[in-house]
């Protein structure tokens, strides 16, 4: 089922390895050329990638740092070029392994090398690590959305979906944060709708601790669009509010709907979630707060919701254990 047939990506990781055919790692490193010209065109491409506001359809995801890069070619994702300065050669074995280890791995010759100074003016942090990537986007689908991440052995969940959906919310700190808080509390995926920060911009993909590697995630649709698409797949869509504790009876209000197929809109920071959602609500999450406090923001509301969420399914795991 692909749900009318929304999707969002670039290359299968299967589908390329290169043009050596080679994945690093499996045999000596080819001879080192250093990038020593600041038009060079790599130079330019890490540079634009590295300091924007997040990949359009067709355009290479930027990892910046040994710890994101990791987690990038371990979830599969399939490398364009790594670049590498002198500081940034002692990361590079560990990086090695573990695209020796992965699917796609990195192309031998597409191992950049850069004078120290040169990767600082391409950086997008401000203390450089010394070694960034660019990645292919996955493709990713409606289904796979509603359906999960597979586990390591190719297994997907049989529970209920669990969808994040970013309507607006522009900060890329709180993009990241409501993301990574996705991955950690079970959500199936995240659509960041049209007017949302990017979740694969570099700030986003930081904040999220690389879960936006490897969660489903598609970006960029309308409201309407993604509306119609939950409702089609029978999804729950519930809507987020704060509320003083004096209005709220100081209760968590969440419906019984976070244990069946849910999809939990995050609006935006100022302007909330648009009309339309709300007007399409199946139901509201209250989370009551002091009301010295004028409201939360969206990064800390989306993981207190996620948690909840967690702890009615887990609760109704348990529950079912024991009959």
């Amino acid at each position: 089922m692909r749900l009318l047939g929304l999707r969002h990506g670039g290359t299968n990781v299967n589908e390329r390895r290169g043009a050596s055919g080679e994945r690093a790692g499996t045999r000596e490193l080819p001879p080192v050329e250093v990038i020593t010209g600041r038009d060079n065109k790599w130079l330019k491409k890490f540079r634009s990638a590295l300091q924007g506001k997040g990949p359009a359809e067709g355009e290479p995801i930027a990892v910046e740092g040994p710890k994101l890069i990791e987690d990038a070619v371990r979830s599969g994702l399939e490398a364009e070029a790594l670049l590498v300065s002198a500081e940034g050669e002692r990361e590079l074995e560990r990086i090695l392994a573990a695209a020796k280890e992965s699917e796609a791995g990195i192309p031998r010759s597409r191992i950049l090398r850069t004078t120290d100074k040169l990767f600082a003016a391409i950086a997008g942090t401000e203390t450089p690590q010394g070694v960034a990537a660019l990645f292919r986007q996955r493709e990713w689908n409606f289904e796979d959305v509603l359906r999960g991440p597979a586990t390591r052995e190719g297994a997907y969940r049989s529970e209920a979906p669990l969808v994040v959906v970013l309507a607006g919310v522009q900060d890329p700190g709180n993009v990241g944060t409501i993301v990574r808080s996705a991955e950690a509390f079970g959500a199936t995926g995240v659509v960041a709708a049209r007017g949302t920060a990017d979740p694969w911009s570099p700030k986003a993909l930081r904040a999220s601790a690389g879960s936006a590697l490897r969660l489903p995630l598609l970006r960029g649709f309308a409201a309407p669009i993604i509306l119609a698409q939950l409702k089609m797949a029978r999804v729950n869509i519930l809507v987020t509010r704060a509320v003083s504790r004096a209005a709220a009876g100081e209760m968590f209000d969440a419906p019984a709907e976070l244990t069946e197929a849910a999809a939990i809109f995050i609006g935006g920071e100022g302007a909330g979630l648009p009309a339309e959602v709300i007007h399409a609500a199946d139901a509201t999450i209250s989370i009551p707060i002091s009301e010295s406090v004028e409201s939360l923001n969206a990064g800390v509301a989306a993981s207190a919701i996620l948690f909840e969420a967690a702890r009615q399914r887990n609760s109704l795991r348990a529950a079912a254990g024991r009959k």
